[in-house]
């Protein structure tokens, strides 16, 4: 009998930590088998200029446009593919057999998007909480009840 490998990747939107577990009772590696880190940089340093300016359509009245994308939000988005395309190569290599991800709604919502429908296949629980902080060792009790299925 094979003991099957599940990837926990615990996630926030500027840190990701992949830790595997193999057996049971949960047995999380005390260090991350991967560890990913974003930069947060305040929005003047991400936008490239002022927003332009427009014209009422009524009148001399000017004023600024606003962007069409929260720079925070796109930044946001690119970790979330970053994070996935890193849990792709580890299908790709069969590094794990099942997936677990802890991530706060947004964040979540943003991987599911990138993830690709082999990848989702693997996904045996999701977890909507910000444990992204949480040292291993009191990762492993939140996560003792999904790892029984």
């Amino acid at each position: 009998m094979s003991t099957s490998t599940t990837w926990v990747l615990v996630a926030d939107a500027t840190r990701a930590r992949v830790f595997e577990a193999t057996g049971q009772p949960l047995d999380l590696a005390r260090t991350p088998v991967h560890e990913m880190t974003a930069a947060d940089p305040p929005s003047r340093d991400i936008a490239s200029d002022r927003p332009g300016r427009t014209f009422e359509s009524v009148g001399d009245l000017r004023h600024a446009k606003e962007p069409p994308t929260d720079p925070h939000r796109h930044e946001k988005r690119r970790f979330a593919h970053a994070i996935a395309g890193l849990l792709e190569r580890g299908r790709t290599t069969a590094a794990f057999d099942r997936l677990v991800i802890v991530a706060p709604p947004q964040m979540l919502g943003d991987l599911r998007d990138e993830l690709s429908d082999p990848l989702r296949g693997l996904v045996i629980a999701e977890v909507d909480k910000d444990l992204s902080m949480l040292p291993p060792h009191d990762l492993a009790p939140h996560l003792a009840a999904l790892m029984a299925r």
